[in-house]
C-alpha cells in the first residue's frame, strides 16, 4: 500500500472554485433579476472549511486505518492498466450510488448527509457543504470493498475525490439540459432534482458522474418545467450557523437515542429512514 498523506486536491480547487462562484453570482444576477444568496453561501464557505479540517481526521482513520487493514487482507491485486482504472471507475460509481442512496435511507447516514441538503438555493457553493462525520455515519463501509477486491487503497479514494470535484458543476440553477448527456451522465438538470424538497422529487437521482445506475434501478427522475423547485431539507435548515447546520440532525438523533428505552427502539433510531422513527 502507498504510504498514507492528508490530500491537498482542495487547496488546488480552491481558486478554480472561487472563480467559477463569482462568475455565476454575475450572471445569475442577470439572469433571475434577483440577489445572490450570499448569505447562505458564506455558511457553505464555513461548513466546507469545516469539512476540510475534519476530512483529514476522517481520511486518516478512514483511508489510513481501516483502508490499511483491509489492503492487508486483499483477495487480489489488481494491475495497473487503463482497464483496471476503468473498472475501478465504474465500480465506484455503482458504490457510490449504493452509498448515496443508502445516505438518504440509513437515519445514522442521513445524520451527516443531511448537511449537504441544507441549503435553500440552488448555487455553485451548495456543493462545498459538506458534512464533518461521515466516520460516524459508516459511509466508508461501501468503498472498503474495492480495497478487499484488490484495488489500490489511494486510488480508491482519489477516484471517489474526483467524483466529488465533478460534483461541484452541478449544483447551479444557470445551465440547462444538456441533450443526450442526460441519459448517461449525472448533470445540473439532475441534479437540481436530487436537491428538490418537492414531494415528487424526493430521494431520486443518487449519481455520481454517470446517472445511468439510477435509470437501471428505478430511482431516476427528470426534470420538468411545469413546477418551480423548492430546494432544501423537507424542515428547511435557515441558520446560518456552520455548527447548527452540521450538527443539527445529529442533535435530534441523539436525543432521540438516549430518550427511548429498549435495543429495538433505539436500533430504529440509528438505522431507519429519517422521519420514519418513534
Amino acid at each position: 500500500m502507498e504510504q498514507f498523506e492528508p490530500s491537498t486536491r482542495f487547496l488546488y480547487f480552491l481558486p478554480v472554485a472561487l472563480l467559477a462562484i463569482l462568475l455565476e453570482s454575475w450572471l445569475y444576477v442577470r439572469r433571475f433579476q434577483t440577489p445572490y444568496p450570499w448569505q447562505d453561501s458564506l455558511t457553505s464557505l464555513g461548513v466546507g472549511v469545516g469539512h476540510q479540517i475534519a476530512g483529514n481526521i476522517n481520511l486518516f482513520l478512514i483511508q489510513g486505518l481501516m483502508g490499511s487493514y483491509v489492503w492487508a487482507h486483499r483477495v487480489f491485486t489488481m494491475p495497473n492498466t487503463g482497464w483496471t482504472l476503468g473498472a475501478l471507475f465504474l465500480l465506484l460509481d455503482l458504490f457510490y450510488y449504493g452509498y448515496h442512496r443508502a445516505a438518504h435511507e440509513v437515519n445514522v447516514m442521513w445524520a451527516t448527509h443531511s448537511t449537504h441538503h441544507s441549503p435553500n438555493e440552488m448555487a455553485l457553493t451548495a456543493s462545498l457543504r459538506l458534512g464533518w462525520t461521515p466516520f460516524f455515519s459508516f459511509s466508508w463501509l461501501f468503498f472498503l470493498p474495492l480495497v478487499w477486491l484488490g484495488f489500490n487503497v489511494n486510488s480508491v479514494f482519489s477516484m471517489l475525490s474526483f467524483s466529488l470535484l465533478y460534483q461541484f458543476w452541478l449544483h447551479t440553477r444557470l445551465i440547462g439540459k444538456l441533450g443526450p448527456m442526460e441519459g448517461i451522465l449525472n448533470t445540473p438538470s439532475a441534479h437540481r432534482v436530487h436537491h428538490a424538497r418537492n414531494a415528487k422529487f424526493l430521494d431520486k437521482n443518487y449519481g455520481g458522474v454517470l446517472i445511468v445506475f439510477d435509470r437501471l434501478f428505478g430511482t431516476y427522475a427528470e426534470e420538468g418545467e411545469e413546477s418551480e423547485i423548492q430546494y432544501g431539507l423537507v424542515y428547511p435548515n435557515t441558520s446560518k450557523n456552520p455548527f447548527k447546520v452540521v450538527f443539527k440532525n445529529w442533535g435530534e438523533l441523539l436525543t432521540k437515542l438516549f430518550t427511548l428505552r429498549g435495543i429495538r427502539n433505539k436500533a430504529r433510531v440509528i438505522f431507519s429512514k429519517p422521519g420514519n422513527v418513534p
